[in-house]
């Protein structure tokens, strides 16, 4: 069993998350949608109002993957959860726990923070993820449909009259 360490990121930290980031919208065939900067992901994570956290997976001093999750609410529960956004594992370093180690992580914060869920999504095609959710305990959320207004339609749906 390798010894994997999982550290919250620090703004030292600020290059290593858009270099992951990257990383994983390529093995997604999503690198054409990365817009983020360092300054961006400066104020995102670190900035006076965050909106998301991140850990780092290291073996050895390496980093090998990172989770990125923000704070959920769960109106019919009554309780905080966690939207996991990211989780990647550098392709060397798969099928080494590195993944299951960072889950068990942000589960611990989830208990600590009294959450009732953890959520996320995942694209289809990635078979070797679904399988690893499923093997934890994952269910599918197969009912419900993701929806998204990003650029011009968000501005498009503000500007509408009531």
């Amino acid at each position: 069993m390798m010894d994997i360490q999982i550290q919250p990121a620090t703004e030292a930290d600020v290059a290593l998350i858009l270099r992951l980031i990257k990383a994983l919208a390529e093995y997604e065939r999503l690198g054409h949608e990365v817009v983020a900067t360092e300054a961006m992901i400066r104020e995102s994570f670190f900035g006076p109002a965050p909106h998301a956290k991140a850990v780092i997976a290291r073996i050895g001093g390496d980093a090998v993957g990172f989770a990125i999750w923000f704070s959920t609410y769960s109106t019919f529960l009554s309780k905080p959860g966690i939207y996991l956004e990211d989780l990647f594992v550098l392709p060397d370093w798969r099928g080494k726990g590195v993944g299951g180690a960072l889950l068990r992580h942000l589960a611990r914060i989830a208990l600590e923070r009294g959450c009732g869920r953890i959520e996320w999504s995942v694209l289809n095609w990635n078979e070797t993820a679904v399988r690893f959710y499923r093997n934890i305990g994952a269910t599918a959320m197969d009912e419900w449909t993701v929806y998204r207004l990003t650029g011009d339609a968000i501005t498009r749906v503000a500007d509408r009259d009531a």
